[in-house]
């Protein structure tokens, strides 16, 4: 035995790391027939490590502070902009970190669609969908408290405007906006705040979520393309006839995975890291002013279905607590997704015409409400949004109803390949 071996055999007799790595690689059961729908949930662990990495290099130079300096710019604003002209590499980390945060939720979208093509929300995988969508919601409040930070005219109106929107909740709205600001504006206390959480609560939040998300996916079992159950089907030596160890074969196809979108991700980076301004706007390169608001406040793209919903239902007695309503419910209502589906298989591929369409239509309903929110609120674009919505809370409202009568073809007793 040498001094490896015995180092290994030390350490596992006070902590469980070559059964950890067996029980969660080298002897994990995945079915065989994962195509490349299955790279998005590797690609957010990488995400999420780009983020944190970058992200602690950032704080070494940012200040939260929104008081103003001596040339008259607030300290924050200033403080980015020393990171990107001053620090070695600081542009790139920069760059990164933005970039990240748009590929957060390209990649978790995916993710997500993948779980609704192939039914993974489905028995008995209905606690990960759970951990999912809370992971969603927390990585919607991280990304929303960091937009803060640059403290550019678009950081502080948009903050500004969200924030106010939880005064219209009845009763405790106007003390409600007041406890998230800590202060009757948004000023260096919403900063600070703000600051506190993206940096370390909501971080630390999202890695024990992401734990979790793991752990109950361990246990039950990845899904697949077909929807079969692998454990079902048993070889003598108790392993899953259409199954294969995670480890190496996984692993080294999300390699492709990983290298194909590092590609992207690196022309995204050193070309257009404003892709447009859609990953950065250009008023968040001018000082937050509280004296000046933008002719038009939009938020980041990843948000701008939600708004768009919100913006799309008309006020109640001059309040605007129904859209803000509409808006949280369109986003909760994807944790009901288990309940409602009523179909006897779980995959696309054996489903009937009718899911596919509405499927179709939802997808079709989130991009268009996603480029409207984006856009100036004119009439028309205005009763365009109600129509999609419409269509949007259609797919989650209707589907006990089209999931049953849906016509299916049956599920294999093994996977197909």
């Amino acid at each position: 035995m040498n001094a490896l071996q015995k180092l290994l055999g030390w350490v596992d007799a006070r902590f469980p790391l070559t059964a950890t790595y067996k029980a969660h690689l080298s002897e994990y059961y995945a079915p065989k027939n994962f195509n490349f729908w299955y790279f998005f949930g590797s690609l957010a662990l990488l995400v999420l490590v780009i983020q944190i990495v970058t992200g602690i290099f950032l704080v070494m130079h940012y200040k939260p502070d929104g008081s103003l300096n001596a040339a008259g710019v607030p300290v924050a604003f200033a403080s980015v902009e020393y990171i990107m002209r001053d620090v070695d590499w600081g542009w790139l980390v920069r760059y990164l970190h933005s970039t990240g945060a748009s590929a957060f939720f390209v990649v978790v979208y995916l993710h997500m669609f993948r779980g609704m093509i192939y039914g993974s929300y489905r028995k008995p995988r209905e606690l990960i969908w759970i951990f999912g969508v809370i992971i969603y919601l927390v990585l919607m409040a991280e990304a929303f408290m960091g937009y803060l930070l640059p403290w550019g005219q678009m950081s502080y109106w948009g903050a500004q405007v969200i924030i106010n929107l939880f005064a219209a909740v009845p009763f405790i709205g106007n003390d409600l906006s007041l406890w998230i600001r800590g202060d009757f504006v948004v000023g260096d206390a919403t900063l600070n705040r703000f600051f506190s959480f993206h940096v370390i609560a909501m971080p630390l939040v999202l890695l024990a979520l992401v734990a979790a998300h793991l752990v109950a996916l361990h246990e039950v079992g990845s899904n697949n393309p077909d929807g079969v159950e692998i454990k079902k089907k048993k070889g003598e030596d108790g392993k899953p006839l259409d199954g294969i160890p995670f480890h190496p074969y996984y692993t080294v196809k999300d390699i492709l995975g990983v290298v194909v979108f590092l590609i992207a991700f690196s022309a995204v980076v050193f070309f257009a890291p404003e892709m447009g301004g859609y990953f950065l706007e250009a008023n968040n390169f001018i000082p937050a002013d509280p004296l000046k608001t933008p002719a038009h406040i939009a938020p980041v793209w990843y948000f701008t279905p939600y708004y768009a919903i919100l913006r799309a239902v008309p006020p109640l007695l001059g309040s605007q607590f129904p859209g803000v309503l509409l808006m949280g419910v369109a986003v909760l209502i994807f944790f009901a997704l288990p309940w409602l589906d009523r179909s006897p298989v779980k995959s696309i591929r054996y489903r009937g015409p009718i899911y596919k369409w509405f499927l179709a239509a939802f997808v079709i309903s989130f991009i268009g409400l996603g480029w409207l929110g984006i856009l100036p609120a004119t009439p028309l674009y205005t009763w365009i949004a109600r129509i999609l919505s419409v269509v949007y809370f259609a797919f989650f409202l209707l589907m006990p109803w089209y999931t049953k009568i849906d016509k299916t073809k049956p599920e294999p007793e093994r996977v197909t390949g």
